[in-house]
Order: structure tokens, then sequence, then C-alpha cells
């Protein structure tokens, strides 16, 4: 066997690259609960163009973030409590985190057929 040389030397001492985690904000935790600050719309980047709905939250352990609220229609205001999860929405800037349908304060979204789990719907019954 030969012995490694000074570059091979360096790369050895260096270690393992450390990973950065994404969602700073929970804290090494799937969900956190908040409370609602503020509610409002943004447009996405470039070449998307929409009214995306977005709130800024404090979480149980002080950190304020903005997340993303999913599908068609909400009834959040101000002081409603929520569950936020980590998930970036690519075409908003700076919004890492999402809130979860059919917990806490925020419904579920009525009449959906496709991908119910995302949206907190329950399948409707079809009773024979």
């Amino acid at each position: 066997m030969s012995k490694p040389n000074i570059n091979q030397w360096f790369n050895r001492s260096k270690g393992k690259k450390q990973t950065k985690a994404k969602s700073v904000g929970l804290r090494g935790c799937p969900q956190k609960r908040g409370v609602c600050l503020k509610v409002f719309v943004c447009s996405p980047k470039k070449p998307n163009s929409a009214r995306r709905k977005v709130v800024k939250v404090r979480l149980s352990n002080k950190v304020k973030l903005t997340a993303y609220i999913p599908g068609q229609v909400h009834r959040l205001q101000e002081h409603s409590q929520v569950l936020v999860r980590g998930g970036r929405i690519p075409d908003l800037p700076g919004v890492k985190y999402r809130l979860i349908r059919n917990k806490l304060d925020l419904e579920g979204l009525p009449g959906r057929k496709t991908s119910r789990s995302k949206y907190g719907t329950k399948k409707i019954d079809k009773g024979c």
C-alpha cells in the first residue's frame, strides 16, 4: 500500500461534512403550535403569478416565522391557533414552513377529492 500524499492527509483530518437543518425555527420538532400574528397575501417570483396566502406565526418557543396556508380557502385571522410543519414554498422567498390543515383553528377543505390527506378532508362515503 502506498502512503497518502499531503492533500489526502488534509482531507482525512476535516472529518465528515456537517448538514444544516432546513427548518431551523422548529428546533428539531416535526410540528409546532403557534399563534397567528398577521394574515396576508403576497405574489410569487418571476415566472409565476398568483396571490399566495401567507401568515406570520409566533411559535410556542417564541420563534417568529412566515408560513404558507395550503388550499383555496381559509378562515384564519389574528390570534388563531395553528400547527406548523416544515416544507418550503419554492416560488415564495423566505417561506420555509407550511400550516397543517384540519388541526386547531385551521379547518380542512370540504369537497376535496384528490390529495385529501394533505388538506384534512375525510373520504365521502357513498352509502350503498
